[in-house]
């Protein structure tokens, strides 16, 4: 039996404390080496401009987990421009498969866009629990979209954010996320001008999430004392701020250096693992410590895992079963 979960089903099921502290739980299974997490396969449906100019992207992210959770899955993800924004459907595209992986099969099949939204904003939050000791925080936030919203709404969570300056190259947009935002902020929200992206970077934490392909935060607009989140696999960071960083954390090491941020620098050979100080994973267990950051620039790299994805859908699944929510069918009839 094979059951299926709709997006709506899974946020009944989940809230975003629980979130929060599966993927906190997950880094930790990192960190213990319980984890099998390959890097991801991607799939070019024209993004880079390419055949077959479909102006979209599909990424094949498996993973198991070990331990407790004893689960595998995948997660095939992708974000389209073209005809699906004409459709005015989501960017982003998602679904996630469970497996049992003593016997293969396929326990169930869920919505992935919204896991894989509220994921991304809980890695960050999990790696400030572990970067940033004080309980409050201030936010300089890339970007005013879905992901955006999310970085919030899961930060907000564990922190008290005394401070968020939004910046975006487009102002209303950002003016509509500095009001959707008011609940989780406890102090004031500032629209940064969009010719000057300077104005969000005097905070603790400045966070990434644009799909920019040119750089725009730079060395000079960076004090010490602050963590750096590139998110994702754009480059939104100059290389010069990357080389001025004290200590570099990253989720996934191999996955890190190959995409977003990294990516190009690796490939000249200047940054490569050994530049990579430490692992999210590594730190929640304490096999690693990053001492008093409060004099240098850190820059923390979470591109995203599939072990995230599947931790959480395995949560998702099983109170699925214990509440009777959604439609098992069997696929695979094994009588003939």
């Amino acid at each position: 039996m094979t059951r299926l979960l709709n997006e709506k089903m899974i946020r009944e099921l989940l809230t975003i404390k629980e979130i929060n502290e599966i993927v906190d739980r997950t880094f930790k299974d990192f960190g213990d080496d319980k984890v099998i997490n390959p890097p991801k396969v991607n799939l070019d449906l024209g993004e880079t401009g390419n055949y077959p100019y479909y102006e979209g992207f599909m990424n094949a992210m498996p993973a198991y987990i070990g331990g407790t959770s004893d689960i595998a899955g995948l997660k095939w993800v992708g974000g389209f421009a073209g005809e699906r924004k004409k459709a005015d459907l989501p960017y982003i595209t998602a679904m996630i498969l469970l497996v049992n992986p003593q016997v293969g099969n396929f326990e169930a099949v869920l919505e992935g866009s919204y896991i894989s939204n509220m994921r991304t904003g809980s890695q960050t939050a999990v790696a400030l629990k572990y970067l940033h000791p004080k309980k409050e925080i201030t936010i300089g936030m890339y970007g005013a979209g879905l992901q955006a919203r999310t970085q919030i709404q899961t930060i907000s969570e564990w922190f008290d954010i005394t401070r968020l300056v939004v910046w975006n190259h487009r102002r209303v947009t950002a003016e509509s996320f500095a009001q959707e935002m008011k609940q989780y902020v406890t102090g004031e929200i500032i629209v940064a001008d969009p010719a000057k992206p300077e104005e969000a970077a005097n905070n603790d934490a400045l966070i990434t999430v644009t799909p920019a392909q040119e750089p725009f935060l730079t060395k000079e607009m960076v004090k010490p004392g602050t963590i750096v989140f590139p998110m994702g696999s754009f480059q939104e960071v100059s290389d010069d701020l990357i080389l001025a960083a004290d200590k570099i954390i990253v989720d996934h090491a191999e996955q890190a250096l190959h995409r977003g941020a990294l990516k190009s620098l690796n490939s000249e050979g200047i940054i490569t693992e050994e530049n990579i100080t430490t692992t999210i994973g590594e730190l929640a267990v304490g096999k690693a410590s990053v001492g008093d950051l409060s004099n240098g620039i850190t820059l923390c790299i979470p591109i995203g895992t599939g072990a995230l994805d599947v931790a959480v859908a395995a949560r998702a699944y099983e109170k699925a079963v214990e509440q009777g929510i959604g439609e098992s069918f069997i696929f695979f009839d094994n009588s003939f």
